[in-house]
């Protein structure tokens, strides 16, 4: 039973988590199932199941029960329980307990007294009734062996607080009737209860979880013996546990550890969830707002309900994590960073925690480049931004303001220091060449925004014309519209499907008000007589078809003949990109990231972020300065770190293959759906008169959970539970294969959503 939640728990968990050991024959499982259809029917979340290993009656079975009054998603055996109940005696013992929580419930098949069992579970309190006995009377069974799941169904209804009639309507949801209800109500009645452990107080045990498979012997209530003949010589196949690269790993331009922030989330750990992110990133919550994420186009989930929405959790970790970072020992060398966008302080941010002496050059006024001056804070706000960057400069880093960078003062910094790095980004800006671009009309789309940004410009009752298909085109659109723009055009050479803008900021734009013709051409601007309050233009426009696909992979688009038209407007922003502006080197050099720049004396020179890659992304940004640090840290130490395991913690593996994990790997039939959760926006009436953010977030961590974790275990406990010999278990992270008495079945690979188990020949 897995259906979709139960009263607190008395150790204070808003999950009941209950483990049950019992032998084969005595209805384990059943009685799993009655305590959740009992909650169920009350309207909570829950889950009933076994462990389906070494089934013969008589042998030591497990069964589990989850109930809550929040959706279940975790689908894990239960390694700490809240309580645990007993259905044999004679597999009381310390197995039982193992990972019990302190103060909960042990509820033992027993004629003895609660209390004499107190010096044995001192930390938990205790429960006994004599089920056997009652299902004896009630004919539940045989004299031999009894069927005792109903009457402790009773007696565990008593000792958690449920309702007599609750139990029996659980009862008689499954078709118990007569004796079976008589048993219950009678157990119900007579179970001893010791309310009061004798050492409640007492710190938790760090208790080995417990054994899944078979123990040592009979009687121990791990499992029952291995058999004398050792069953793994018959194998000609062994299972091992290997990891693969999940597609959005693969594809993330910061380089993050999705998979491992979304699992921590997943689990509600959002501290160490915003550490994960913190390895590769220190802007979780700028790119949870501002990236493209191509993470979300490559993710295997889409396959069967939509991607999981990385962005909005990567923002929520930003948002709502709580990391304190120190820097490592300091180094004595000293590393100029110029320039304070994104790649620059991402530079920063790592060598100053490798512990390197770093100070930041920035021309402008203050430092984070277009973070600060070319988002607007209906996307970015700047609260956001000086939240983060105040993180970096925790850390130890310097910073000069209204510094311009030349090719003197560039080999002034060389002498200075022991490295440089070059992160000035794309300077400069791009025209079409209209024939009036000087005019006051013309403005380009990162001026514009800087200006928006600065409160100094207005466009009231104009009719705008924004040239472009990025985000800055985006962004300058619908800052127009909130200024008071008129109306609002972007004009675009290709189709929507070309647009390097992210697919969500243009459907914002155009929910806004944004009209956007696609495969339109402007030619010339013209000006028309003035009405004394404002110019007039005329942008002569021509019609454009897709012809074949040119450098950049997009198809090229060709003019229609005779297909010219115009636009009025009052003025036109140019949003067609950038170029890097080399000036500042010596003639001839060639950039290219992690390449040494020549000529600028012996101390090592590069060039990072958009200057080196021209990605023009925030996450390409973060990227190329972590990649460019790591570079720098192992030309200066002579240490050879990896941008691996400098993102990501080592896993406990057996194989480790560098190949992306696809859909068609994956056993996607057993994924439940579950569809994308998007988070609430400001309402479109609200967003024309006002810079508010208008994407408000996720308020909890379930999209995690969505994450089908590909290629990676996720502890999901589906190998173990399915392993027919019992050979298999997880102990801590660590899948323990028994190749002793494994007979190399493959059906924990067969049963492993993920693709995380596979067979080797012997």
């Amino acid at each position: 039973m897995d259906v979709g939640a139960g009263e607190r728990s008395p150790v204070g968990d808003a999950m009941i988590e209950i483990r049950i050991h019992g032998r084969g024959g005595q209805g384990g499982v059943t009685l799993a199932k009655l305590i959740a259809t009992s909650r169920f029917l009350q309207g909570l979340s829950v889950q009933a199941f076994g462990l389906y290993a070494a089934e013969r009656s008589g042998a030591p079975i497990q069964a589990f029960c989850r109930y809550s009054d929040e959706p279940i998603t975790n689908r894990n055996l239960i390694y700490e329980p809240s309580h645990v109940i007993v259905l044999d005696p004679t597999l009381v013992g310390t197995a039982i307990m193992a990972g019990l929580k302190a103060g909960g419930w042990i509820l033992i098949n027993s004629p003895q007294r609660p209390d004499e069992f107190a010096q044995q579970f001192p930390r938990s309190r205790l429960a006994t009734v004599d089920a056997t006995t009652i299902a004896r009377d009630n004919n539940l069974g045989t004299r031999s062996v009894p069927i005792v799941n109903t009457a402790l169904a009773g007696a565990a209804g008593k000792m958690l607080g449920f309702p007599l009639e609750e139990v029996t309507a659980a009862l008689e949801h499954l078709g118990f009737k007569g004796a079976n209800l008589i048993a219950a109500e009678r157990a119900y009645k007579d179970v001893g209860l010791l309310e009061s452990p004798h050492n409640i107080g007492a710190a938790v045990d760090q208790i080995t979880p417990p054994n899944m498979g078979r123990g040592p012997s009979f009687l121990q209530g791990a499992g029952s013996a291995m058999p004398g003949i050792k069953t793994g010589q018959w194998a000609s196949e062994q299972p091992h546990r290997q990891q693969m690269i999940p597609p959005c790993n693969h594809i993330c331009p910061a380089g993050n550890d999705v998979q491992g922030f979304l699992n921590a989330l997943a689990n509600k750990e959002t501290d160490k969830a915003l550490e994960i992110l913190l390895r590769s990133t220190p802007f979780p919550s700028i790119c949870g707002r501002a990236c493209p994420a191509p993470c979300m186009e490559s993710c295997n989930r889409i396959e069967i309900d939509g991607a999981v929405n990385v962005r909005q959790m990567e923002r929520y970790a930003g948002d709502h994590g709580q990391v304190a970072l120190e820097p490592a020992a300091e180094r004595g060398e000293r590393v100029a960073i110029v320039g304070s966008g994104p790649a620059g302080l991402t530079a920063a941010y790592h060598l100053a925690r490798f512990g390197y002496r770093v100070k930041v050059f920035e021309s402008g006024p203050e430092i984070g480049g277009l973070l600060r001056t070319g988002i607007p804070e209906f996307r970015l706000p700047e609260k956001v931004v000086a939240q983060e960057i105040d993180r970096i400069l925790s850390l130890g880093v310097a910073v000069e303001t209204d510094h311009e960078i030349s090719r003197q003062t560039l080999l002034k910094l060389a002498r200075e220091h022991d490295a440089v790095l070059v992160a000035t980004g794309l300077q400069e800006q791009r025209d079409l060449r209209l024939g009036l671009d000087t005019a006051e009309a013309v403005v380009q789309g990162i001026d514009f925004l800087d200006h928006v940004n600065r409160e100094s410009v207005r466009v009231d009752g104009e009719d705008v014309v924004v040239i472009g298909g990025g985000n800055t085109a985006m962004d300058a659109a619908r800052s127009a519209m909130r200024l008071g723009a008129e109306s609002v055009r972007v004009l675009y050479r290709r189709t929507r499907k070309e647009m390097p803008a992210i697919a969500e900021e243009i459907d914002d734009a155009i929910e806004e008000g944004v009209v956007i013709d696609y495969l339109t051409q402007p030619l010339a601007l013209h000006e028309e007589p003035s009405d004394g309050i404002r110019r007039h233009y005329r942008l002569a426009c021509r019609r454009m078809q897709l012809g074949e696909p040119d450098e950049s992979g997009r198809r090229s688009p060709v003019e229609i003949p005779d297909s010219d038209f115009e636009l009025a407007c009052h003025r036109v922003i140019l949003a067609l990109g950038q170029s890097p502006d080399m000036s500042v080197f010596p003639e001839g050099t060639e950039v290219r990231e992690d390449s040494q720049l020549l000529g600028l004396l012996e101390t090592p020179v590069f060039a990072i972020g958009d200057l080196a890659t021209g990605d023009g992304t925030v996450a390409g940004a973060i990227g190329s300065g972590r990649r460019s640090a790591v570079h720098i840290h192992n030309v200066l130490s002579g240490e050879h770190v990896s941008i691996t395991e400098h993102a990501e913690a080592l896993r406990d593996v057996d194989v480790w293959r560098d190949e992306v994990i696809r859909a068609d790997a994956m056993k996607l039939h057993l994924f439940e759906r579950h569809p994308a959760k998007e988070g609430e926006t400001l309402d479109v009436a609200e967003r024309r008169s006002t810079f508010d953010e208008v994407h408000m977030g996720l308020d909890d961590t379930a999209e995690a959970g969505r994450c089908l974790s590909c290629g990676v275990c996720n502890e999901c406990d589906y190998c173990c539970t399915y392993c027919p010999e019992g050979v298999l278990k997880r102990v801590g992270h660590r899948l323990e294969f028994d190749y002793s008495y494994c007979k190399g079945c493959g059906v924990c690979v067969a049963e492993c959503p993920r693709n995380v188990i596979f067979m080797s020949h012997l």
